[in-house]
């Protein structure tokens, strides 16, 4: 199992989710809304403030077979071109419990 985090701009959001929608398998997503900077903090000719600059993150738990498929579903559908656009991390998931029956592993996603 991998969990993926994408963090990517507010505006993409409707487009990343109705990509990821078309992907029978894929378990859920949960969506999250952050702050942050990235290296170019604040962008050029503006005066932003740290608690401006507000992002989204989307955090996938899913089978290692569906990994490649998610991010690249994710990264074409958030892709603008400009800076800004984001970054996905994937991490192994050593374990998921579903606290309702109990069940782990993949059969919980």
């Amino acid at each position: 199992m991998r969990e993926i985090k994408a963090i990517i701009k507010p505006e993409r959001l409707p487009d990343v989710l109705r990509a990821l929608h078309t992907m029978p398998d894929l378990p859920g997503v949960t969506v999250s809304t952050v702050r942050g900077f990235g290296r170019r903090y604040p962008p050029e000719g503006t005066e932003q403030t740290f608690d401006e600059i507000e992002m989204t993150k989307l955090e996938i738990v899913v089978p290692d077979e569906l990994t490649a498929q998610v991010v690249e579903t994710i990264e074409r559908a958030a892709r603008t071109g400009r800076i800004g656009d984001g970054k996905i991390f994937v991490m192994p998931m050593e374990e998921v419990v579903r606290i309702r029956t109990g069940e782990r592993g993949s059969s919980a996603i």
